[in-house]
């Protein structure tokens, strides 16, 4: 990306230079210390004259900061060949009956207290662990999750925003969770893909847990 102030990449400033100060963008330390770790290299590792302003270390360029926090982000993923149609297993997301038979992963199961299967529409589901388990989320045997559909193609992608009833800060923040269903000879492609997933979830048990569903999903559909 070019602009005024240098290149982020492919054409660095020239040596001896520091980055400008963007008082709208006050980055972190952890962040504005990457930043300054870059500049050395992209420098050729030359070091600051005593005589810089300080000042000017004190802010990154938006690009590189939003870089920078977008590495922050965790992503999950998952995706299954499933023999069915798209449009039978978007029925199945899309009724709350068929959704609570599949959804659950193995050793869980779960119940849906409100659905509303529409663009801005929520839902509130909760699903319990067979028996007190260390991933629970809101008691020591269940997830409380809430729900908000944001965009809705029909037989193509359903795209959600959930979060966690917790008390446990490590469960905190809203979960980005997007369905898509290409169709293929054998059938149909599921997708799901799982976007600023909390660090209290372990990714292990998520794959796991993403992975049965999906299993869940191929028996309820074909």
């Amino acid at each position: 990306m070019r602009g005024a102030r240098g290149t982020l990449e492919g054409n660095p400033r020239p040596a001896g230079t520091v980055p400008q100060p963007y008082p709208q963008w006050p980055a972190p330390p952890a962040v504005r210390y990457a930043w300054a770790k870059r500049e050395q290299r992209v420098n050729n590792e030359r070091p600051a004259a005593p005589d810089d302003d300080e000042e000017q270390r004190e802010y990154s360029s938006p690009a590189c900061y939003l870089h920078e926090f977008e590495s922050y982000d965790r992503v999950d993923a998952a995706s299954r060949v499933i023999h069915a149609p798209p449009e039978k297993i978007y029925r199945a997301h899309m009724d709350p009956h068929a959704l609570i038979s599949w959804l659950p992963p193995e050793g869980m199961s779960g119940r849906i207290e409100r659905f509303e299967p529409r663009v801005g529409g929520t839902y509130r589901m909760v699903l319990t662990y067979g028996q007190p388990s260390a991933a629970a989320k809101t008691t020591e045997n269940s997830d409380c999750v809430q729900g908000r559909f944001v965009e809705l193609v029909p037989d193509r992608l359903i795209s959600q925003i959930v979060t966690f009833d917790s008390e446990d800060a490590a469960f905190a923040g809203e979960m980005k969770i997007t369905w898509t269903f290409m169709p293929v000879p054998e059938g149909t492609r599921v997708d799901v893909r799982c976007e600023n997933v909390p660090r209290g979830i372990s990714p292990d048990d998520h794959a796991a847990g993403l992975a049965s569903s999906l299993r869940n999903l191929a028996k309820f559909c074909e």
